[in-house]
């Protein structure tokens, strides 16, 4: 009974369903930091490239043992490395842009179960240091992915890991969203308390199972404003999670997949969701729908370009991926073509 509904929980948190492609399930976009016509997107048929901001792509499985990936991060210092999470098969990196794969599993699993990696996420400060949310728990690589070890300690209710998030400026503070709510730690996942006030009912029965958190994200103007995407709708917190106020303009309780503020202007934020994409201009306190052009309103995943914020990407689960060069205001249809050299 207990594995089938982590298995539900899972199903849920990760969006899978449809009849579609495989491929037209976009479950991860990455843009490279500097060289923004690059692009990697994660499907359940492995991992395509563009080089040209979409026009063509390749896709790179050698050395993927399993072809479902889940995320994709790239080295912001190095941005030939990249990483991605896998469905059942743990972490892999890439050292030469995606062309091959190598696994980089030491210490990322719990007995002989594999991890789900659901996010990776960089030390803002030391890329050599990676951490990444799983199902089987929280783990950290002081060496590039080499080795992991497990950061649990406080979480004793839960083990399943949907997303991260690290202070951009005090370091040491750190976010986990889970199947149970949020946790917060203040000494770099050395210790976690659980800090669902306004989030979770304190009489919620199966606490480990109370609230999916699937995407968290910091104001980088004002740290202390965290807002958790979950799978009945988004809250948000001023005050580093000691408390939590659901969000409900324009919006009810959609599932929320994917989070994204505007650098430039920090009440600029976008949300992925169930129901489509909505925009909010004044730090989430209302939203608006932005969906013309959209095929699909099964968002997974959206991502902004980090040279222009008015170019975002967004993928969907069965209608493949989008671009938008106007902030959102009108999307079109990237299809993963292959490219084949004349």
């Amino acid at each position: 009974m207990v594995h089938n509904v982590i298995f539900l929980a899972l199903v849920a948190m990760l969006g899978f369903g449809g009849c579609s492609q495989r491929s037209d399930r976009v479950a991860a976009v990455a843009i490279h930091p500097t060289k923004t016509n690059i692009i990697y997107v994660a499907t359940e048929e492995g991992v395509y490239k563009t080089r040209d901001g979409g026009a063509g792509w390749e896709r790179l499985t050698e050395g993927l043992s399993r072809i479902r990936v889940m995320n994709l991060v790239i080295d912001p210092l190095l941005p030939a490395n990249v990483f991605a999470g896998t469905l059942a098969d743990g972490v892999y990196k890439s050292p030469d842009g995606g062309r091959r794969w190598l696994p980089r599993n030491a210490g990322i699993q719990k007995g002989t179960i594999s991890a789900n990696v659901n996010q990776l996420v960089f030390h803002p400060a030391d890329t050599q240091i990676l951490f990444a949310a799983t199902t089987v728990g929280i783990f950290r690589s002081l060496d590039g992915g080499e080795s992991w070890t497990e950061r649990m300690r406080g979480m004793n209710e839960i083990n399943f890991v949907v997303a991260l998030a690290i202070d951009p400026e005090h370091h040491n503070i750190m976010y986990a969203g889970t199947s149970g709510g949020v946790y917060r730690s203040f000494d770099g996942s050395e210790n976690w308390v659980k800090i669902n006030n306004g989030l979770v009912p304190g009489d919620a029965k199966m606490a480990s199972m109370a609230l999916g958190v699937n995407q968290l994200l910091i104001d980088p103007s004002d740290t202390k404003t965290v807002y958790a995407g979950t799978t009945k709708g988004l809250f948000k917190t001023s005050n580093k999670g000691m408390s939590w106020t659901k969000i409900v303009t324009g919006l009810g309780d959609p599932y929320v997949s994917s989070l994204l503020v505007n650098p430039q202007n920090t009440l600029h934020l976008y949300m992925g969701t169930s129901e489509g994409i909505f925009e909010s201009l004044d730090g989430g306190l209302n939203w608006e729908p932005r969906q013309d052009g959209l095929g699909n309103l099964n968002i997974r995943v959206l991502a902004m370009d980090p040279k222009d914020p008015k170019i975002l990407y967004c993928g969907t689960n069965g209608g493949g991926l989008f671009k938008s060069n106007n902030g959102a205001g009108k999307w079109n249809s990237v299809p993963l073509t292959i490219f084949q050299p004349s």
